[in-house]
């Protein structure tokens, strides 16, 4: 297993290298771990794997229902749901069924919904199905007055989208992909059959690259020549309420959606809390990931109507994400045979739903540059520690109390965080480097104290670990 974070990287030449350890990326590189001869590099800028547009999304499982039919993203879509509940079904990846609801809140939208019902049909979704008034208020008694009715899918589902990237990329390391974290790539070239690539840690060599810099994709399209997409940051703030909000929301709420996106809606997560947003702000900085008074402030307009009671309640965290729209309306996902190259651009917020589909898709793109992938062997399958609201914690299973007393210990009381989940997240395949990592990891600090009561516990843990 390597993971490295530091120093000088190896001289001898990848068969693959992959730009990006976001979902897809970490998707594609465990794809790739299939084939054992490979030799295969992970490159990721910032110092843990999925710490870009994956970690800021709204965390839907998509059905594709109202993907473009007929577009490469309504196919990867389809095929990556049905991979990612089965994989996180056995990897211990929380998933929670709750359907949506497409609401109509004005006679515009009501007229939408049985074309967004035909719309479902031709992507291969009959399920959906147009409710009236009095059956969307039966399903949802918290929601604003005024709705007009719904259009009812039943299988849209959340899921954690920080376990999902943390399990691809600890698959692929535990089968022998070398992950390099902090490592920048500042520009690339390509000399005979051979991609070299600068990045902060030196040079790297790879025989085909896979370009998943989502925010940066382009950016590194350009650099070998191409220039097939623009990628146009698009802001999307969210707020994160407390757990005591959860009894508000049954399904995920959704907006009828817009040239933008999706728009603003309120969803539940596994984790136990609602979301309220996002917003979509279309920017020049890639690195804008800060909220604004004037986006929340919108935010809380919109909720107000969707759920009122919703802000009467507590909100224990804000954030924002970046997300990688391009002046395209599908995925460009293309390869260049002639350069070994394959580029992922374009992964909108349905990327997390289909990055099992796009990592095999990937790959055989990369038999069309001519890569020979060799015998396919699957990796060994992983457990990933179910951080989902509806499960037990460790601290609250007697067997682990009993066989190991730390998972007795509790350090986060907020989210049930014991210090023997602390102490398994230091030791894992990919541990963090951060105070945040670890969170993510275990949701320590992520409770409605955000940290008041545990932070210096769990801050002590952390660098006790990094002596």
């Amino acid at each position: 297993m390597t993971v490295t974070a530091s120093g000088p990287l190896p001289d001898r030449p990848y068969d693959v290298a992959v730009v990006g350890a976001g979902v897809v990326g970490c998707a594609i590189a465990r794809a790739l771990a299939h084939h054992p001869r490979l030799r295969i590099a992970l490159i990721e800028a910032q110092d843990d794997v999925g710490q870009g547009t994956s970690k800021a999304n709204t965390a839907i499982l998509h059905t594709g229902f109202d993907a473009a039919p007929g577009s490469l993203e309504s196919r990867l879509v389809r095929d990556g749901a049905r991979r990612l509940a089965a994989y996180a079904a056995e990897s211990g990846i929380p998933v929670e069924r709750t359907g949506a609801l497409l609401i109509a809140w004005d006679e515009e939208q009501l007229a939408a919904l049985p074309r967004l019902a035909e719309k479902a049909g031709r992507n291969a979704y009959p399920a959906a199905r147009t409710l009236g008034p009095a059956e969307l208020y039966a399903r949802e008694p918290h929601l604003g007055p005024g709705a007009l009715g719904a259009l009812h899918i039943p299988d849209e589902s959340v899921v954690c989208p920080w376990t999902t990237t943390l399990a691809y990329a600890t698959q692929a390391v535990r089968s022998g992909v070398h992950l390099h974290l902090g490592c920048r790539v500042t520009g690339a070239s390509r000399y005979e059959d051979m991609h070299v690539l600068d990045t902060t840690r030196g040079p790297l060599r790879a025989r085909r690259l896979v370009n998943a810099a989502g925010l940066h994709a382009d950016t590194l399209d350009r650099a070998l020549g191409r220039h097939d997409f623009t990628v146009t940051p698009r802001r999307g703030q969210l707020l994160v309420f407390d757990r005591f909000a959860r009894d508000l929301v049954r399904h995920i709420l959704l907006p009828v959606p817009t040239a933008l996106g999706k728009g603003v809606l309120v969803a539940p997560t596994v984790h136990g809390n609602v979301l309220l947003g996002p917003t979509a702000e279309d920017l020049h900085d890639k690195r804008a990931t800060h909220s604004t008074a004037d986006g929340l402030a919108a935010l809380r307009t919109r909720g107000r109507r969707i759920l009122p009671a919703l802000l009467q309640e507590e909100v224990t965290a804000v954030y924002a994400g970046l997300r990688a729209a391009t002046e395209h309306d599908d995925y460009r996902i293309t390869a260049h045979p002639a350069q070994g190259y394959v580029t992922v651009g374009g992964i909108r917020s349905t990327g997390l739903t289909a990055s099992l589909a796009i990592a095999a898709h990937v790959v055989g793109l990369l038999t069309e540059t001519g890569l020979d992938p060799g015998p396919e062997r699957a990796p060994e399958p992983v457990r990933m520690p179910d951080l989902g609201a509806a499960g037990p914690r460790p601290c609250e299973r007697a067997d682990l109390v009993a066989a190991d007393p730390a998972y007795g210990t509790l350090v986060c009381p907020c989210e049930r965080v014991s210090r023997g989940e602390i102490r398994d997240a230091l030791a894992s395949t990919i541990p963090p480097r951060s105070v945040d990592g670890l969170r993510r990891r275990t949701r320590a600090r992520a409770g409605r104290c955000q940290g008041d009561f545990c932070g210096a516990a769990v801050r002590a843990l952390f660098e006790g670990a990094a002596r």
